[in-house]
């Protein structure tokens, strides 16, 4: 058995996932995993109702993450589009809420995809957007019991943050407990010089963890160092749960966004049967 809780993400099912969509449940039961992650990409498709019979039925724990569009921007100079990924984000730590996930998480700062070339003084106005209005949303989440766990992304997918030392840096800025951090284990092999000393320069900021390979395919046939992410999470006490993180070539935005341009895996089945058993492999109780 795992020393950690090992889920899929709904990304690997079926996107938008929906109320329709929750027979994934069944399939992320029999293939083995722990829970898992639904991502709210479309809020009108979704209910808590449908996720809590579909958990209650599995035995499957949910954790929920959310999709931030162009109008899901809290970093935004338009204060309108501000106040919508405001909005969108208190729907999601509803929902996380209702279907007990500890956490909404995601790269909640900015929309994926913005990706400019800004003047300092414009960029501080834009974290400082994102500090002020995902503190609104932290505060919102806290008295509901749920933190909110944001992601950095490579700079190929957002100009904002990046690299682990600038999500603490934003955490920090919003200044409360239940803010925290979502690391991912494809973009800090991007932006990191030493992805284990990250996982430990971020310490008891680390909230959730996903994880890919440096292709963004199955865990365990690149080059991570994955024996270094290990060691690093029992360093800083990490006793959260572990999503394998992909995306369904078939799915044009999201294609678009992730520059999928080529498959990740043989199949998405492929991926998640062989992606846990190296998981559980690596992560056997006492190894």
């Amino acid at each position: 058995m795992s020393r950690y809780p090992l889920g899929i993400s709904s990304f690997v099912l079926a996107s938008p996932f929906s109320d329709g969509d929750v027979e994934q449940f069944d399939y992320a039961k029999d293939v083995g995993f722990d829970l898992i992650e639904v991502c709210v990409e479309d809020p009108a498709l979704l209910t808590a109702d449908a996720l809590i019979a579909a958990s209650s039925r599995t035995g499957l724990p949910i954790s929920i993450c959310g999709a931030f569009g162009p109008d899901r921007d809290v970093s935004h100079e338009d204060p309108a589009v501000r106040r919508r990924a405001i909005d969108y984000l208190k729907g999601c730590v509803d929902i996380a809420a209702a279907v007990g996930s500890p956490h909404v998480a995601g790269p909640m700062y900015s929309a994926t995809g913005k990706t400019r070339l800004l003047p300092p003084a414009h960029r501080e106005l834009q974290r400082s957007w994102a500090a002020v209005n995902l503190r609104e949303v932290a505060e919102y989440a806290g008295e509901r019991g749920v933190a909110l766990a944001i992601e950095p992304l490579n700079r190929f997918e957002t100009d904002l943050v990046n690299t682990v030392e600038q999500g603490v840096e934003l955490v920090e800025l919003i200044g409360l407990p239940n803010a925290g951090l979502m690391l991912d284990t494809f973009h800090m092999n991007i932006e990191e010089k030493d992805i284990a000393g990250a996982i430990r320069s971020a310490g008891r900021h680390v909230f959730h963890f996903q994880v890919s390979e440096n292709d963004r395919g199955t865990p365990g046939t690149g080059h991570i160092d994955w024996t270094g992410v290990w060691a690093a999470l029992d360093d800083i006490g990490y006793n959260g749960s572990i999503v394998i993180e992909s995306f369904l070539p078939d799915v044009k935005e999201i294609a678009k966004a992730v520059s999928l341009w080529r498959p990740w895996a043989d199949s998405m089945d492929s991926l998640a049967r062989e992606g846990l058993a190296f998981l559980e492999r690596e992560l056997a109780s006492g190894s």
